[in-house]
């Protein structure tokens, strides 16, 4: 009994030891889980509240000049940087109308429609990628809706095929008028952090085209235009609500706000005004009206700008005293007034002027399908092997029953055939479509692409 009580007592006081630990020591499962267990964080400190720094900055940008003198009548926060939005346009419009009149465009030139163009954000005509448009629909369809995808394709046309190298030609052309506080980037407007200009660096512009380009006014004027059968109209409402307005833009995004510049003329004397981050279209024309009616309404049409000395007219449009950008693609900043434009590589046909489609290209139908997915892997199958063209995919409606033909669009005459020489060697169908055939096809409802 001795030795019973005996190991009794050692094995109760063994056990309570144990337990002991345990209580004391926690388990390796349980430093784990007391591991995980996130730390005590202060709640951030409130954020700053927004000063409104910069393009966003809270008010009104508004400037108005007498356009041949320029002489500015009345101004308000003119030098704030703002967005211009789609008052960008009026850019390329400026160097448009310099190519034109220097003989290195017409209005009759093609301009191809990229993948980029076509892909922009609206407000767009919706052209396709392989489209073409003329140099007049594309100035129209800007000056009347804001057309994004069309000033992108002219902008790209103008800088040989490269929308950064237009920013970069806008840029330098600004910088040349005077507009010191302007970058551009992109030709439609679009959102860009970086291209801002101000009310006083617009009205440069606007002036600009005004004084410099008198032959080109009729577009501003234009309340709608006929584009292939489709009647365009214009959105600037300045045009049907004040007497003797004559153009020119409007612009808007959600930080840009709505903007406007508008000239107008009366007893042959033209103003020429600016307005900036307005909060809605009512304000804006608000604004735009009263400022110009003080403007044509003053005794003195200098009476605002007493004490200012008048600036020079502005300069007419040439060659500048500065070291041109390096050329991209062989096309030179300002080149000859004998020289042409040439898209780059030449890749896309110009066709005739007399082409009524804008869908003006050659284009290789390499097969069609039951798929949509199958015939746009062959389109692209086809342009990687070829290394030219525009993979797309149409619609054919043939006795009830819909296909998708693939098809290589964007070529010249010689590259669609070639195209299709090089499948038919292969044993691949391959059909040439000119363009003239390709607008049937889309007129009948044949296509739809």
């Amino acid at each position: 009994m001795h030795r019973k009580a005996a190991r009794r007592l050692k094995f109760f006081l063994a056990a309570t030891a144990g337990l002991c630990v345990a209580l004391l020591v926690p388990s390796h499962a349980s430093a784990r889980s007391e591991h995980k267990r996130p730390l005590h964080v202060a709640a951030p400190a409130p954020a700053a509240p927004f000063t409104g720094f910069g393009p966003t900055a809270p008010g009104v940008s508004a400037i108005l000049i007498d356009a041949q003198s320029g002489a500015v009548l009345s101004e308000s926060g003119a030098d704030i940087p703002r967005y211009p939005a789609s008052l960008t346009k009026l850019m390329v419009l400026d160097l448009t109308f310099q190519a034109i009149r220097d003989g290195r465009l017409t209005l009759d030139t093609q301009i191809p429609v990229s993948y980029h163009a076509a892909s922009v954000e609206p407000v767009k005509l919706g052209l396709q990628p392989g489209d073409f448009l003329t140099v007049r629909q594309a100035i129209l369809a800007m000056t009347t809706m804001s057309a994004n995808d069309a000033a992108t394709a002219l902008g790209e046309y103008i800088g040989g095929g490269s929308e950064d190298r237009c920013g970069e030609m806008m840029t330098l052309r600004a910088h040349v008028l005077g507009m010191a506080q302007s970058q551009f980037y992109n030709a439609s407007g679009l959102p860009n952090p970086s291209q801002i200009s101000t009310a006083r660096d617009l009205a440069i512009l606007a002036r600009d085209i005004v004084v410099n380009f008198p032959q080109d006014q009729p577009f501003f004027e234009a309340q709608e235009f006929d584009l292939n059968g489709h009647i365009v109209y214009s959105n600037n409402q300045m045009l049907k609500i004040y007497p003797g307005a004559t153009g020119m833009k409007t612009g808007y995004t959600i930080l840009a706000k709505h903007n406007l510049i508008t000239s107008a003329e009366r007893n042959g004397r033209v103003l020429i005004g600016v307005v900036l981050h307005e909060p809605s279209w009512g304000q804006t024309y608000g604004q735009m009206t009263a400022m110009l009616n003080d403007g044509f309404g003053a005794s003195d049409g200098m009476a605002y700008a007493s004490n200012q000395p008048a600036p020079a007219p502005p300069p007419v449009y040439s060659p500048p005293a500065v070291t041109p950008l390096p050329p991209a693609n062989g096309l030179s900043l300002f080149p000859s007034a004998n020289a042409a434009i040439v898209h780059p590589a030449q890749k896309l046909a110009m066709a005739p002027p007399a082409r009524r489609s804008i869908t003006g290209s050659w284009t290789a139908e390499v097969g069609s399908f039951k798929r949509q997915v199958a015939a746009r892997s062959r389109a692209i199958a086809v342009r990687d092997m070829r290394g030219v063209g525009i993979p797309r995919v149409a619609k054919i409606v043939s006795h009830g029953k819909i296909l998708w033909a693939a098809q290589l669009a964007g070529l010249t005459e010689p590259a669609a055939h070639a195209t299709c020489s090089a499948l038919a060697a292969r044993g691949d169908f391959c059909s040439v479509i000119a363009p003239a055939e390709h607008y049937a096809r889309r007129e009948t409802g044949d296509s739809d692409s």
